[in-house]
């Protein structure tokens, strides 16, 4: 696809990276040969450029807090908080001299900040598109603060917070959200804006935070009369420059500012933050692992240079440690996962197939073995009352229809029988007993009992599936599908089918866990308001959804 003229900021950024390079030899998985590849392996982090300090009262000539603040990855003692400095959001550099910029921070007991818990100062590095990531510590444990941050005369919005309760806490109830995929074109946040005003104490973004997909200058389904979009969005993301573009779009829209300000998220990716369905090092089009992985590491690294992830999170190149656990604590247990990075390519080809043997194949897996072995240990050692697995891809079976020649998706566990088989054993070997999975990806919502064996539908009940409809992607959407008869049909498990925008509340106390699904009449055109569609409970100690 057709790109703009490499601008000098990108130029300088890659001879930098070229310098790192030299440096990298061999990667563990892969023998790097092109110039290319090496460019994109190298680190190109903060010191290997030896880039100047600039003055942030003379560098920062314009409001730089276009894109809001954020925080995420709560523990007990410390929050990360995050903010990137861009002036021109839509410019390459951000409007900014390539240079270290002070950010001041602070954190504090109210809104006024007439008690500061703990305050410090951040550097804005160039490499890092002028992103800041504070682990800020020694807060208290379970409690509420909000936080600024500072470049020059300039002041930015105030985020609000939490801090996760100590290991041991008895608490009474744990209230989240979970989202996912929202396309910029496909329509207005107006369910971000909504979800800004709900009471959570956290919010789990389960994937396709940002399309790869060309934006028009109207901005596709959102038809701007108002404003035109730059062209640099008008083509698919393919390097580093276009990833930071593209967050940049997508973070200037103020109701996905409004819902990061007001809660913490926990976020992890699915496909589209890179390219739709790949799998490993496998893309699309089944080009080559080598060229892909290039494109891998430029979108790894705008993913965490934009997100509120700590330090550990960091990527490597192509390579970045996604999946980690949280504890909130003696109630819930998280474990996120990452299906996209370690799985192996689908079977037939993807999409939707009859399953047979290439599919069913026991060596197949959705998240490697380590991961798997992760999981089921960190199960095994889990003393909470839940446990808590939000990932990216329908877990239950989802067959088409009731014939014999019934289809799966090969993108989601039903294209990894085996896998999904060895993780629901190591549940059962670990004694879990309230176990949920909150997925997102297929824009509808759903709610599924978790059979242990979903061919016999009088088997054990293993857990719950919570399925998070899309913020905007598939546009308006609605309530009933057309395969909304032929899908319930097929699935006795699948306890409810909807087709609407919005999001999913959860609540979990000591005697059950509650799913609200939050859904919106449009997203084509913004302010429409916000109802819930369905909501189900499931009981501690026996589990499986009912309606009430």
């Amino acid at each position: 696809m057709p790109h703009l003229q490499v601008s000098q900021q990108e130029q300088a950024s890659q001879q930098e990276t070229r310098r790192a390079a030299a440096a990298l030899g061999r990667r563990r998985f892969l023998t790097v040969t092109s110039a290319a590849a090496a460019l994109a392996f190298a680190t190109n982090l903060p010191g290997s450029a030896r880039a100047a300090e600039a003055d942030a009262r003379s560098a920062v000539k314009a409001e730089p807090f276009t894109l809001g603040v954020a925080s995420g990855d709560p523990l007990p003692g410390s929050v990360v908080l995050w903010t990137r400095l861009a002036p021109e959001p839509y410019e390459s550099g951000g409007g900014l001299p390539r240079a270290r910029i002070a950010v001041q921070w602070e954190i504090a007991h109210d809104r006024r900040f007439r008690r500061v818990a703990r305050r410090g100062s951040a550097t804005a590095h160039p490499e890092l598109n002028h992103t800041v990531h504070v682990e800020a510590e020694g807060l208290d444990a379970d409690r509420v603060y909000y936080y600024r941050f500072r470049a020059g005369k300039w002041t930015s919005p105030v985020g609000r917070t939490r801090t996760a309760p100590a290991a041991g806490a008895d608490l009474n109830e744990l209230r989240l959200a979970a989202v996912s995929c929202q396309a910029y074109h496909d329509g207005y946040y107006t369910a971000h804006r909504h979800l800004a005003e709900e009471d959570v104490d956290l919010v789990f973004h389960l994937g396709d935070y940002l399309y790869e997909y060309a934006v028009d200058a109207h901005g596709g389904a959102r038809a701007y009369t108002d404003r035109t979009l730059p062209a640099v969005f008008d083509r698919e993301m393919v390097t580093l420059e276009d990833y930071r573009l593209r967050y940049a779009l997508y973070k200037s829209d103020p109701d996905l500012r409004a819902a990061h300000a007001a809660h913490p998220f926990l976020v992890t990716w699915d496909d589209h933050e890179t390219e739709n369905n790949y799998a490993g090092d496998v893309p699309e089009d089944d080009g080559s692992a080598q060229d892909f992985l290039v494109r891998r590491a430029a979108a790894y690294r705008a993913y965490w240079e934009n997100q509120p992830l700590r330090r550990p999170q960091k990527p490597d190149g192509p390579d970045m440690r996604l999946y980690r656990r949280l504890r909130f604590g003696k109630l819930a247990q998280f474990d996120i996962l990452d299906t996209r990075q370690y799985r192996s390519d689908q079977a037939y080809g993807d999409g939707a197939q009859r399953p047979g043997p290439e599919s069913e194949d026991p060596s197949r897996t959705m998240t490697g073995a380590a991961q798997e072995r992760w999981l089921i240990d960190g199960w095994r050692a889990s003393d909470t009352l839940w446990n808590v697995v939000p990932q990216q891809v329908t877990f239950s079976e989802r067959r088409t229809d009731d014939t014999p020649g019934y289809k799966v998706s090969m993108d989601a566990w039903d294209g990894y029988p085996a896998s999904r088989a060895r993780l629901l054993a190591g549940a059962e070997s670990a004694g879990i007993e309230n176990l949920m999975v909150l997925t997102g990806d297929v824009h509808k919502g759903y709610a599924y009992d978790i059979k242990h064996d979903f061919g016999d539908q009088d088997s054990r009940t293993l857990g719950t599936e919570i399925v998070a409809t899309s913020i905007t992607s598939g546009k308006d959407g609605e309530d009933k599908p057309g395969n909304w008869d032929a899908y319930r049909g097929a699935n006795p498990h699948m306890k409810f089918y909807n087709g609407r925008r919005g999001y999913v509340t959860v609540r979990l106390d000591k005697h059950q866990g509650r799913a609200d699904f939050r859904t919106v009449t449009a997203v084509t055109k913004p302010g429409a308001p916000i109802s819930t569609a369905a909501s189900f409970v499931t009981e501690v100690g026996s589990q499986g959804l009912r309606e009430v």
